[in-house]
Parts: C-alpha cells; sequence; structure tokens
C-alpha cells in the first residue's frame, strides 16, 4: 500500500472514528477538519513495512502558524495493512481523541477530570484505558481501583517545562519475567516516569496483556488555546518514511512478535 492510499484508508477512519465520538469530521486535503479550529493532521510512520502504525496530531487551532498540535501514535493488529490501520486509528481514537474531545466540551461524557493536588497548578483530562490481550480483566480492574498518575506525579513533575498541554501516555504489560511499562510525556519517553510506573504493583500474569492510556495535562494559569503544546510540531501531510535503522524498535512490535511466537 503506497503512501497516498494509506493516507486515504487513515483518513477515513478518522473520519468514522470522530463520527462515534459525536464529532463531525470531513476530509480537506491533507487534513481532516472538523468543528471550528480544530482538525486531525497525518504523517507518515517511519519504518512501518504495513505493521499497522500510523501518527496522528489533534490540531487545536487550524490556521495558526503556532497552532497547539498534540501528536500521538498507535498501532493496530489484523490480517490486512487496511484492518491493522482501522484499529490502529480505533485505538487513537478510544484513548487519545477521546481526551481531546472532552477537553473542548468538558462535560466529563468522554474521558474523566481527575483532582491532581500531587501535579500543583496542572489541571488533568484523563481518558478510558485501552487492555487487550489474556487476562485482560485483572489488569483492567487494578486500572480502575488505583490512581496511576498521582504515582507518577513526582516523576513527572520535572518534565513539565512549559504550560501545555502535555500529552502524556502510559502503555504498560506484558508478562510476568516479560513486562514493559513505558511513560511518554509530549512525545518523549521519560525514564523516570517509566521506572516509577514499572514499580507499582499492576498484575503480571502467565500471558499477555497490555493496557495503554492517554491523560492531557494543561497549565491552570493558561487557556489550552493560547500555547502551543510541549512538543508539538505544525501539522505535516505524510511523507516518505525514515530508514527503519534510524528508529529503535517500539514496544508494539515485542508483543506483536511475543503473539507470533506463541508466547
Amino acid at each position: 500500500m503506497g503512501p497516498q492510499e494509506r493516507l486515504a484508508v487513515i483518513q477515513r477512519c478518522v473520519v468514522r472514528e470522530m463520527a462515534r465520538l459525536g464529532q463531525v469530521f470531513r476530509l480537506d486535503g491533507e487534513v481532516v477538519r472538523g468543528p471550528g479550529t480544530t482538525a486531525v493532521a497525518v504523517r507518515e510512520h517511519p519504518g512501518d513495512d504495513g505493521a499497522g502504525h500510523v501518527d496522528l496530531g489533534f490540531v487545536l487551532q487550524l490556521g495558526r502558524a503556532d497552532a497547539p498540535v498534540v501528536w500521538d501514535c498507535a498501532a493496530g493488529l489484523g490480517k490486512t495493512e487496511e484492518e491493522k490501520l482501522a484499529n490502529a486509528v480505533k485505538m487513537w481514537a478510544t484513548t487519545t481523541a477521546s481526551v481531546l474531545v472532552e477537553l473542548a466540551e468538558g462535560r466529563g461524557v468522554h474521558a474523566d477530570h481527575p483532582d491532581l493536588p500531587e501535579l500543583p497548578g496542572w489541571r488533568a483530562v484523563q481518558g478510558p484505558a485501552a487492555v487487550f490481550g489474556f487476562g485482560n480483566e485483572h489488569l483492567a480492574g487494578w486500572l480502575a481501583e488505583n490512581r496511576v498518575l498521582p504515582a507518577l506525579a513526582p516523576a513527572l513533575r520535572a518534565e513539565l517545562t512549559g504550560p501545555g498541554p502535555v500529552g502524556v501516555k502510559l502503555f504498560l504489560g506484558g508478562k510476568a519475567g516479560d513486562d514493559v511499562a513505558e511513560v511518554r510525556v509530549g512525545g518523549e519517553v521519560s525514564e523516570a516516569a517509566s521506572a516509577a510506573l514499572r514499580a507499582l504493583d499492576w498484575p503480571r500474569g502467565e500471558r499477555l496483556c497490555w493496557a495503554r492510556l492517554f491523560v492531557l495535562l494543561t497549565a491552570e494559569r493558561t487557556a489550552p488555546e493560547q500555547t502551543a503544546p510541549t512538543g508539538a510540531v505544525a501539522p505535516a501531510p505524510m511523507r516518505a518514511p525514515a530508514p527503519a535503522a534510524a528508529r529503535p524498535r517500539g514496544l508494539f512490535a515485542r508483543w506483536r512478535e511475543a503473539r507470533r511466537a506463541g508466547r
């Protein structure tokens, strides 16, 4: 599947998934335009090789050179490349787009607004966790009963250098003896927050199970639409991927390989 065909598939999936969140989005050239000044931009995932990765940027104020854009990547499984891309967009919509929609609406319908006294001066919008794999009810139950973000607050505090909005993505799971915990702040891995996440007592079973969740932090002193998010860049169309060797092997690749090996 070529870049333009991939772009078309991803854009169609974005329109469909945003509709499920009650949002009307439509194709408009290289972006998918939404209500008001919102839009979703797509860029090619480097070294994807049909693995079903997508890089999506939620634009808060389309048309501004310094428009806040919250980028996130997701991956999906499937028998065909189109099915993989569709599942990746669905994963992004469930965990990340729901947070951005809630940021705009503020009704508590699509995501939560947890109190976060451990990060004074910051407000949080936390989306639902996507839990998948074997015995996922155990990990899902633990996430529902435990406040993960406050436990990571000491490690996150040093990463919050700008007014935001700042995207924080958590990915955890695996199995006993082969677990993975990663926290990305503004798209960059936070070693301290990742170590704090791994130290928590979330259940490690005998078979593979994973969870992904997304949190958006905004400084209380500044409205999110007035500033660019940490790590944000201007929306860009899909482009030729960088050489695969230039990109480290991701967590999802490890999971996919383990599934294929029957681990």
